[in-house]
């Protein structure tokens, strides 16, 4: 494996454990990834899996082949000197194996869903996963997801954080970097994943109305992603262009070139 590889997956690391918040921003092709990865402040790249398929015209859900994926993960990595970290869904049936061609491609971490399976199965997609970038020589990044939160239907509030915080604890025993905690999160729930979990070892997405960066920062958590949503306000300004100009209106000054 290529120092260059080993050295963005330091990086990527580092960025984890640092007590500063890593925000990232998510991205979906090569046009999207050199967009961001051209401000400054910009310090690694994820992806986001929901809004890859979207892109190939596929549903959320591992419905896109998996070929596609990492075809697309491996652009992007190749578009940037940045770290960039993949969202593989689950693993699309073999998160070993799946893993070990989106390192192939460049990628140095990702993201696994455990989709609530058992805790042995899904501590043991973990492990794979670590098993499978110790083969290649590469120390990962596992954002191991928990998806406690997302399937909790109307289990009691106590009920899901004590399991994400077990699985949590259990993925991170099993190699895993961080953990990945989806939902809209509450401050005291953060606290209780934090305290439960670690500090900057928690990772969570932000949606609208979720918990300010500078907030989560204090907190210790490690990292913060915005999923779709990223796509989904790029869209919803390129539709809002589109009725502005069918309305005889005129494109923006200050537009950014494509790169």
């Amino acid at each position: 494996m290529t120092t260059s590889i080993q050295s963005k997956a330091d990086e990527l690391l580092r960025l984890h454990t640092s007590p500063e918040i890593l925000t990232v921003v998510n991205v979906w092709d090569v046009i999207s990834a050199r967009a961001i990865a051209d401000i400054p402040e910009t310090t690694a790249l994820a992806t986001a899996s929901h809004s890859i398929a979207a892109l190939y015209g596929y549903e959320d859900g591992e419905n896109i082949p998996v070929e596609l994926m990492i075809d697309m993960v491996g652009r992007i990595a190749a578009s940037t000197s940045l770290p960039v970290s993949a969202d593989l869904e689950a693993g699309y049936g073999a998160p070993g194996e799946t893993v070990r061609k989106a390192i192939g491609v460049g990628i140095v971490g990702a993201n696994l869903e455990d989709q609530m399976k058992p805790f042995d199965e899904a501590v043991a997609a973990v492990s794979a996963v670590v098993a499978a970038a110790a083969a290649e020589n590469v120390n990962f990044v596992l954002n191991a997801r928990t998806d406690a939160f997302v399937k909790a239907g109307d289990r009691p509030h106590d009920e899901v954080v004590a399991d994400a915080i077990a699985r949590g604890r259990a993925f991170l025993d099993a190699g895993a970097a961080c953990v990945f905690v989806p939902g809209k999160l509450d401050l005291t729930t953060v606290e209780r994943l934090v305290e439960g979990i670690g500090q900057q070892r928690v990772s969570v997405i932000n949606v609208p109305g979720s918990l300010a960066p500078a907030t989560l920062e204090k907190l210790g958590v490690a990292r913060i992603s915005y999923g779709p949503w990223t796509q989904r306000v790029a869209l919803t300004a390129l539709a809002d262009l589109a009725i502005s100009l069918y309305a005889n209106g005129e494109l923006p000054g200050g537009t950014r070139p494509l790169n």
